[in-house]
C-alpha cells in the first residue's frame, strides 16, 4: 500500500510564524493524524523556504549575513510546531545540500531537453511578491497609464528589464486545462476549482521566468550552466515535494512516496501550485498519473474584515495566543487547534478574535466535553469503586439504544467528512454525540439510581454506556486534540492500549472492572477570563 503523502507550503522565513503557518500546518497535522489513526502510513512534510531577495533585505536590515539570519529564524518555526504538536516526518530547508543539488540536477535535466529558453524580459515586478506580472494581468482598464499595483498584494509594481532562463507556459496550456477538467478533485474547495479553470480559459503568459541574476538576487540556488543566475525563489521552493521524498537521489523511496497526496497551501498562493507547480512537473516528463491528487486551497484569517498583514500590525501570534491568552490551560495547544479547526468551514475565511476562542473554548470543550468526561469519571469513580462496572443488557432501556447507535455510526459520519477535508464537519459530529452523552446523564440521573434499591445493575449499565461512549469520542479526538484524547484515555485506565479507528465502530470494546485512572478536570472553568 502507497504512504500517504501530505505537505503543506514552505513557510518564507522573512519574519516570525504566525497564525496563517499554524493553520495551515494544524490541517495538515490533522489529515495526517487521521490517516494513521486508519492504521495507514503516513509521510507529513514541512519545512522552511530560505532563498530570495526578501531574505535578503530582511537579513541586511538584521546586520546578519542570509544564513545567519534564516539559521536564527527556522527554529522559531520548529518551536511553535513542537508546541502544537505538529507530527511531521520531515523538515526540509531549501538551504540544506539535499536539495540543492537536486535542484541543480533537475534544471539541468530541462536545460539538457531543450525545455528551459534564455531571453530577455521586460515588464512589471512585485519584490515583496517576487513575482513578474504581464500587462493582461493587472486589471486595469486599457490605455490606463501610470504605475500599477500587484494583483496579489496590491503594492506599487516597478518596470524591469532582465535576462533569464523561461520555462514554456502558454504551449502546455492546453494540457493542463485537459488534466485539470478530468480531475475535478484536483484542487479544492470548489470556489478555488473554479478559479484555476477560469484562468485556464484565458490565454497565458507565453513562459515562466525561472531565474534571477545574481546582480539583483544574490541569494539562491546556483544555476549549474548559468552562474550569473540564481533559481526563483518560488521555482526553488515548489521543487521540495519531489526533492524532500528522494526524487534525484532515493528513486525506490521516492517511489513508494509520490504522488502527494495532498498538498495544504493558503489561497493566494494557488497560482503556483496549481498553475506553475503542474507545468513544472509535466516539463520533467511526469505522467498524469503522478500529478499530486489534491491541492487544497483554503481561506484566510482576518482580524474583523481585514487581512493581517505585518503593516496593518493586526497578525495573530500563536505563541501569544496559546502562552497567554490560555496560559491556565493544561491543553492549550490543543484549545487553540480545535478553535482553528472547528470555527470556520475549511477553505473559507474566517475572523480571529479572542473572544470568539475563549467562547469556544468554554461552550463546547468545558461545558460540553469536559463537562461529560468528568461526571462520568467521577461517577464511575463514585458507584463503581474506580472501576469499570460490569454492564446488565445494554439497550434494556428506551435511552441506551439511541446513544448506543450514534456512536457506533460516529466513525462513519467522521470518515465521510475527512474524506472532503472538512474539519469543522467531523468536529460538530463529535460534538453533537458529546451533547447527546451529557443529555443522557440528566435522563438517566445515576445519582438517583444508586438511591435505590435493587437498581444497581441499571446502574452499572449506565455507567458503562458512558464509558464506552468516551473511549469512543478520545479515539475520535486523536486527530484533532491529541493530548486531550491522550489525557482522557488515561483517565478512563486504557493505558498504552493503542487508538485506532476502526475500534472506535466497536461497542463494548472498554473492559469491565478496568480501573480507571485520575481524573483532573480537562479545561478549567476560572481559566482563560
Amino acid at each position: 500500500m502507497k504512504t500517504v503523502y501530505v505537505t503543506t507550503p514552505l513557510y518564507y522565513v522573512n519574519a516570525a510564524p504566525h497564525i496563517g503557518h499554524s493553520y495551515t500546518t494544524i490541517a495538515a497535522d490533522c489529515l495526517a493524524r487521521y490517516h494513521r489513526l486508519r492504521g495507514e502510513e503516513v509521510f507529513l512534510l514541512t519545512g522552511t523556504d530560505e532563498h530570495g531577495q526578501k531574505i535578503a533585505q530582511a537579513a541586511a536590515a538584521a546586520g546578519k549575513n542570509p544564513q545567519e539570519f534564516v539559521d536564527g529564524v527556522v527554529p522559531q518555526f520548529e518551536g511553535l510546531w513542537k508546541t502544537l504538536n505538529i507530527s511531521y516526518d520531515d523538515f526540509i530547508r531549501t538551504t540544506q545540500e539535499r536539495h540543492v543539488t537536486a535542484v541543480q540536477a533537475m534544471l539541468t535535466t530541462l536545460h539538457a531537453d531543450g525545455k528551459l529558453k534564455r531571453a530577455v524580459y521586460q515588464g512589471w515586478y512585485c519584490t515583496p511578491d517576487e513575482t513578474f506580472w504581464t500587462e493582461g494581468e493587472l486589471e486595469r482598464e486599457p490605455g490606463t497609464t501610470g504605475t500599477p499595483v500587484c494583483p496579489s498584494c496590491q503594492r506599487p509594481l516597478e518596470q524591469t528589464t532582465e535576462e533569464g532562463w523561461y520555462l514554456e507556459l502558454r504551449a502546455a496550456q492546453p494540457w493542463l486545462k485537459a488534466f485539470v477538467s478530468s480531475h475535478p478533485t484536483f484542487v479544492r474547495p470548489e470556489s478555488r476549482y473554479n478559479e484555476l479553470m477560469s484562468l485556464l480559459e484565458q490565454p497565458l503568459p507565453e513562459y515562466l521566468c525561472i531565474t534571477r541574476p545574481k546582480h539583483r538576487v544574490h541569494w539562491g540556488i546556483e544555476v549549474p550552466f548559468s552562474r550569473e543566475h540564481v533559481v526563483y525563489v518560488w521555482i526553488d521552493a515548489l521543487f521540495n515535494y519531489i526533492t524532500a521524498p528522494g526524487y534525484v537521489s532515493e528513486p525506490a523511496r521516492f517511489a513508494g512516496l509520490w504522488p502527494a497526496d495532498i498538498h495544504f497551501i493558503g489561497k493566494d498562493i494557488l497560482r503556483h501550485h496549481a498553475l506553475y507547480w503542474p507545468m513544472m512537473l509535466h516539463a520533467l516528463g511526469f505522467p498524469d498519473e503522478w500529478m499530486p491528487k489534491m491541492i487544497f486551497a483554503h481561506g484566510w484569517w482576518k482580524v474583523g474584515e481585514q487581512k493581517m498583514s505585518k503593516s496593518r500590525g493586526n497578525i495573530v501570534d500563536p505563541t501569544v495566543v496559546v502562552g497567554r491568552l490560555l496560559r491556565d490551560q493544561l491543553f492549550a495547544a490543543d484549545v487553540y487547534r480545535y478553535f482553528l479547526l472547528r470555527e470556520v468551514p475549511f477553505g473559507q475565511d474566517g475572523a480571529f478574535s479572542e473572544g470568539a476562542l475563549v467562547t469556544r473554548l468554554h461552550a463546547d470543550l468545558a461545558n460540553d466535553l469536559g463537562n461529560l468526561v468528568n461526571r462520568t469519571l467521577s461517577m464511575l469513580e463514585r458507584y463503581g469503586a474506580s472501576k469499570i462496572p460490569q454492564p446488565g443488557p445494554v439497550g434494556c432501556a428506551v435511552d441506551d439504544e439511541p446513544l448506543q447507535r450514534a456512536a457506533v455510526q460516529l466513525p462513519g459520519r467522521v470518515e465521510a467528512a475527512m474524506a472532503r477535508v472538512e474539519f469543522s464537519v467531523a468536529l460538530e459530529a463529535v460534538m453533537q454525540l458529546v451533547s447527546q452523552a451529557n443529555r443522557y446523564i440528566e435522563a438517566t440521573a445515576p445519582w438517583k439510581l444508586a438511591k435505590e434499591e435493587g437498581r444497581m445493575s441499571r446502574l452499572h449499565t449506565v455507567l458503562y454506556v458512558l464509558a464506552e461512549v468516551v473511549r469512543i469520542v478520545a479515539i475520535l479526538l486523536e486527530p484533532f486534540m491529541p493530548s486531550v484524547s491522550s489525557a482522557i484515555w488515561q483517565q478512563l485506565g486504557c493505558g498504552t492500549r493503542p487508538r485506532r479507528l476502526r475500534d472506535a465502530s466497536q461497542w463494548g470494546l472498554i473492559d469491565a472492572e478496568q480501573p480507571i485512572g485520575a481524573h483532573p478536570v480537562l479545561f478549567p472553568k476560572g481559566a482563560s477570563q
